[in-house]
């Protein structure tokens, strides 16, 4: 009897995996997720508290993974901390080594990550869930010294810190709602299911995300997505509120903050304040002339302190005001730059207007009961896109541009759907989506970005993101249609 329960006991202990057996230094255990090859290993150096991991793997991204991850499983919201170096310059560019928060050791199991690549980029990676696809929102940083992961409830953010920097938010957030108890640690995959990588992560240190004691702060992340492939990547971030982006032709975007007009490149560098004299107060409600020589923008400085319309050089100077009367906030510039169309309050009902931009009477296009809001001019001049709240939940209508022919466009589809903005070849739409029980275009909620074609009504989801007022308000296209600007908010205790 001795001699059969010893030999039992010698077949279950061959049968544990080594992330049931190994305990390196801060974390329970390790092993390989998903289909990998090469095994993977870890070292643990107790006395530089730097773990040294070898891993092959295919990838960590689509739908499963494939890494060497190193673990521990706990509950309620946590920060991982480490720097990241890869001990090599060869093997695959897109290489990755994470700090990882996982829902469990499937291959395809939700996820968030803060994954530094072998050519240096470095994203905030997500799965929403079990086996959906993997987005990311790539930092405006490479190869940082320093990473951070922060889980705070359902939201997740990464810092980053180079040389003699402090850790700093890299913007840009992503929403998993992982269940306890859940996985956190670090891992490596080579990208090349052929090949093994090694990477160290030294000072790794995970701590209990720091309670909320009053307001979180707010920061604001600039950010632009390419719409093939959904990938996200920051151009700006900073503390406070800015807004509603537009893209120039000359690869710039302008956002406003603090009442004034910002510029800065669209794949990032220093930001600049327009000029726009007198007006001081603008909000969020500001277009592009189609030849890209004006602004149209929506100022409150003056008068009544309600919004009036001006239009401004590109490059800031002298506004000229355009209508008399407030509140008009602008949204839409005809293709022959000779009408402009825009939101009025008039008499307590909220309407589509439009009027020469040259300054004279404006004309009512819309008299439905309620809010109708955001229009803007298709590219071929054949109609006006605006929201109406008339069938009972906020839609995206049509019109031609004298008014007439007014149909609703977006599905009853149990969202609320506000601010079309049509693609420069007339093709596709994207708008801000809400749920249905939310009233307005409220700043701080759940907000999706969805892309509808047109030719056939067919929507996808581009973005699940923290927003709402100031995400994407105005025309945000790239001239070549390839990108869209708007703009993520984070809340951060």
């Amino acid at each position: 009897m001795g001699t059969r329960y010893a030999g039992l006991v010698v077949v279950m202990a061959l049968m544990l995996s080594p992330a049931m057996i190994a305990q390196p230094g801060i974390f329970e255990g390790h092993g390989d997720v998903g289909t990998v090859l090469h095994p993977g290993s870890v070292e643990y150096d107790a006395a530089q508290r730097t773990y040294r991991i070898t891993a092959s793997g295919e990838n960590i991204w689509g739908t499963a993974d494939a890494l060497q991850f190193v673990w521990k499983k706990v509950s309620g919201d946590v920060s991982l901390t480490a720097e990241v170096a890869f001990t090599t310059s060869t093997g695959d560019p897109h290489k990755k080594a994470v700090l990882m928060v996982r829902q469990s050791l499937d291959a395809d199991a939700a996820y968030a990550d803060a994954a530094v690549h072998g050519v240096g980029l470095t994203s905030l990676q997500s799965r929403e869930e079990k086996g959906a696809a993997t987005h990311e929102v790539q930092a405006n940083v490479t190869a940082p010294k320093r990473v951070r992961i922060t889980k705070a409830g359902a939201y997740f953010y990464m810092s980053v810190a180079g040389e003699g920097e402090e850790l700093h938010l890299a913007g840009g957030s992503m929403k998993v709602a992982l269940k306890d108890p859940f996985y956190v640690g670090i891992g490596l995959s080579a990208h090349n299911k052929d090949a093994t990588e090694t990477a160290t992560f030294r000072g790794v240190e995970m701590t209990p995300a720091p309670a909320a004691s009053g307001q979180p702060k707010l920061y604001s992340t600039l950010e632009t997505i390419t719409v093939a492939s959904t990938d996200a990547r920051v151009v700006y971030v900073a503390p406070g509120r800015f807004e509603a982006p537009n893209w120039t032709r000359d690869n710039m975007l302008l956002f406003n903050g603090d009442g004034r007009l910002r510029r800065i490149p669209a794949d990032g560098g220093k930001v600049e304040t327009i000029d726009t004299g007198i007006a001081t107060r603008l909000n969020n409600d500001h277009v592009l002339s189609p030849d890209g020589t004006m602004m149209g923008i929506s100022d409150q400085s003056q008068e009544k302190r309600q919004s009036l319309i001006y239009v401004v050089p590109i490059g800031g100077g002298t506004p000229r005001k355009v209508t008399e009367k407030s509140p008009s906030y602008l949204h839409g510039w005809s293709p022959d730059g000779k009408t402009l169309a825009f939101c009025g309050e008039r008499n307590g009902n909220f309407d589509v207007y439009t009027i020469p931009a040259a300054g004279g009477e404006e004309t009512r296009l819309t008299t439905a009961e309620g809010l109708d809001d955001g229009p803007e001019y298709s590219p071929d001049a054949q109609y006006i896109y605006f929201n109406s709240i008339r069938s009972g939940l906020m839609q995206i209508w049509r019109m031609k541009p004298d008014g007439s022919e007014q149909e609703q466009v977006t599905p009853d589809d149990g969202y609320n759907n506000w601010f079309a903005h049509v693609s420069p070849d007339g093709q596709r739409m994207v708008l801000l989506t809400y749920e249905k029980g939310v009233s307005g275009h409220p700043e701080n909620q759940d907000v999706m970005l969805r892309m509808m074609t047109l030719a056939n009504k067919r929507i996808s989801v581009l973005a699940k993101l923290f927003g709402g007022q100031g995400t994407i308000n105005v025309p945000s296209w790239s001239p070549d249609g390839l990108r869209l600007a708007f703009v993520s908010y984070q809340l951060v205790p």
